[in-house]
């Protein structure tokens, strides 16, 4: 997320589509698609000069995507189209309009149009009136970042955004929204805060009482902004269709509570593989508990923000496409980011990779769209957690709490859905297993709700220095001191694994309380005195407990050790699987519903996607005789790899019906008839 290249789009969509019938025309749905910006400037003054129908028409014909997503507004302001409304700041001598041009060869292709605007991040518009802009702690103005409670909205955003709408456009993907807001200490913002809270002493520094009622009221003062900005613009045209990035996503994963029409957001440009699995299972379950599309866009060259940007070279196609497989697995849509001219043109030298992707998400649309998940594993990403150690208002700063983790399950070929509390709620025995890895701030009633859950039959895996001395009680252990932080070796089934911590020493003293694995004295040494992790009958189910933080260990490691650690203690808790896939560790499973059919999707995670020294690549072995169990009433009429279209032999036994896959080159999906 920065000027000049940040982005994205407004993918969409999965089968949920159907759940809102006659909302969409043929020219707005979204499954696949291409975004493109340029953040405009007030240099920028070729803009319109070469547009080219004949070039635009190839792009659209080659690639055939739902829909383009174009620049119109980026974080320095400047509106990149001839904008009539009064307090824009537009670029200067725009050639042709680029939006008119756009919309009207888009509509001859039947193909959508989206445009890319910067919403709280406007640098133009604060440059022409600070007294919009945010206030610091310190009483300075916030030269990018808008109050959300000043007149920007109504006076600039709105009248655009309904100026877009009467363009024809399909809709707005509006960026610089959560992660771009900041607390604010304006005069209007101090006064509805006391009002609303009764705290009249401001805190401004995060030790002053009530520092965290003050970043929960500027957090619900955001999304009361995005509830009205949407809203009004809606009364203006109510099928123009709005997305605000990263709103309700692994950023902000609270309940839906605005009229957003879709959600979206776009990944980290490197290791995106594993940045997808994560974000999109997050956003997956907002999607199908509210009923609202998703997708995911793929930066389509290498970036690196911090501390130096580096931009490295354009991915290929099969990078881009194991991208695009961890999302359209998942039943979201999927969009790549590509950067558009300074003269509002766009570029054309990757058509062919362009071409090729879609043609791979084509090719397994009929096999993932409309999917919905089959409960197995669910990873908690607690909202409380989030909101009570993150640095700013929104943002994924602790998604390492789970990345790892999340990440060492699939790697262990086990399904796994990523799951916030209102996700949860009233449904916890649907899962047979739950992973607790360092969610250190739960609610009391939902930690409840969890050990109600666990004394019903459930198995849950509490993992984490902090968390587990949460459950102390419950565990059957007592602390011994503070945590520790020195790296330890620990035997487990034979294997001696290095944990770098942080660790929770603890000695047992329930009667139900077991001890698992042994610490050494060095990786070659021998034991040494100490509790590692522990299973505890509690009633009917059963809680298992690892007394160290191991999720970034995994996230930088990926230690092969660690991860058959992790999968040893969770794979005993299901104990019946759905689905069972050996043969390779480089294989994550999506277990999906689909169109009333199981469908157990394989996705190749090789090549060197999480190498921070590789910034693209263009060849993934592929995997070769893989086994796979699915557990079903009857044996099936048949099991077909798709879209290969392979009919696979089918041995079935006492309720399993087993299948060799002699083959899986990126992303196939096995479909039971």
């Amino acid at each position: 997320m920065k000027a000049a290249v940040i982005i994205l789009l407004v993918a969409l969509f999965n089968g949920q589509l159907c759940a809102q019938p006659g909302k969409l025309g043929p020219a707005t749905k979204r499954y696949f698609g291409l975004h493109f910006d340029f953040h405009a400037g007030s240099n920028d003054s070729l803009i319109g000069r070469n547009l080219s129908e004949s070039g635009l028409d190839s792009l659209l014909t080659a690639v055939k995507p739902d829909f383009i997503q174009i620049d119109c507004k980026g974080h320095p302001g400047v509106s990149s189209y001839p904008s009539k409304v009064g307090t824009a700041t537009v670029a200067p001598n725009i050639a042709k309009d680029p939006l008119a041009f756009y919309r009207a060869v888009t509509r001859k292709h039947g193909v959508g149009l989206y445009l890319h605007y910067s919403g709280v991040f406007d640098d133009a518009a604060l440059a022409k009136h600070p007294g919009w802009a945010a206030v610091k702690a310190d009483g300075t103005l916030n030269t990018s970042k808008t109050s959300v409670h000043g007149p920007y909205a109504d006076s600039l955003l709105i009248p655009q955004l309904n100026e877009l709408a009467d363009y024809g456009a399909d809709g707005v993907w509006v960026d610089g929204e959560c992660w771009a807001t900041v607390p604010d200490y304006s005069p209007t913002a101090l006064a509805k805060f006391r009002a609303e809270t009764g705290i009249q002493s401001v805190p401004r520094l995060t030790k002053d009482a009530g520092y965290g009622a003050f970043n929960e009221f500027a957090r619900q003062s955001f999304t009361q902004y995005i509830g009205h900005y949407v809203d009004a613009v809606h009364r203006h045209k109510p099928t123009f269709r709005i997305a605000s990035n990263w709103a309700y996503s692994s950023m902000m994963p609270e309940p839906i509570t605005t009229n957003v029409d879709f959600l979206s957001g776009d990944l980290t440009p490197g290791n995106s593989v594993n940045s997808a699995a994560l974000e999109g299972r997050v956003m997956a379950a907002q999607g199908q508990l509210y009923s609202k599309p998703w997708d995911l866009m793929s930066w389509s060259f290498w970036y690196e923000f911090s501390p130096v940007q580096r931009q490295g070279d354009q991915k290929s196609a099969v990078h881009l496409m194991q991208e695009a497989a961890e999302i359209i697995a998942l039943g979201g849509g999927f969009q790549a980011y590509y950067q558009q001219s300074r003269d509002a043109s766009l570029p054309r030298r990757e058509l062919p990779v362009m071409a090729d992707l879609s043609r791979f998400v084509r090719a397994r649309q009929p096999f993932c769209e409309g999917s919905t998940p089959v409960p197995q594993i669910a990873v908690l990403y607690a909202n409380t957690t989030v909101r009570a150690f993150n640095q700013s208002l929104f943002g994924n700063g602790q998604t390492h709490r789970v990345s790892g983790i999340l990440s060492a399950l699939l790697d262990a070929q086990l399904p796994v859905e990523v799951l916030s509390e209102h996700h949860l709620r009233g449904r916890l025995n649907q899962y047979p297993v739950i992973v607790v890895s360092q969610q250190d701030s739960l609610d009391p009633a939902f930690r409840q709700e969890l050990l109600n859950y666990a004394r019903q039959g459930g198995h849950l895996m509490l993992i984490g220095a902090r968390t587990t001395r949460s459950f102390a009680a419950e565990l059957g252990v007592a602390p011994m001191d503070e945590k520790a932080t020195t790296p330890r070796s620990v035997l487990h089934k034979g294997a001696s694994i290095v944990l770098t911590g942080p660790f929770q020493p603890v000695r047992i003293t329930g009667p139900n309380t077991t001890p698992i694995g042994n610490f050494l004295q060095s990786e070659a040494g021998g034991p040494v005195p100490g509790v590692i992790a522990t299973e505890t009958q509690f009633d009917k189910g059963k809680l298992t407990a690892i007394y160290a933080d191991l999720s970034r260990d995994y996230e930088k490691h990926q230690s092969a050790k660690l991860r058959d650690f992790i999968a040893s203690l969770a794979k005993p808790l299901l104990t019946n699987p759905v689905v069972e896939v050996s043969g390779s560790h480089l294989v994550h499973v999506v277990l999906n519903r689909q169109r009333d059919r199981l469908a157990v999707n394989l996705i190749n995670t090789g090549g060197r996607h999480a190498d921070p020294q590789v910034f693209t690549y263009d060849e993934v072995p592929p995997l070769t005789n893989l086994t796979v169990r699915i557990r079903v009433d009857k044996k099936p009429k048949r099991i077909i790899q798709q879209p290969e279209n392979r009919s696979l032999p089918v041995r079935y036994d006492k309720g399993v019906a087993t299948v060799t896959v002699p083959e899986l080159a990126l992303h196939s999906v096995l479909v039971v008839e």
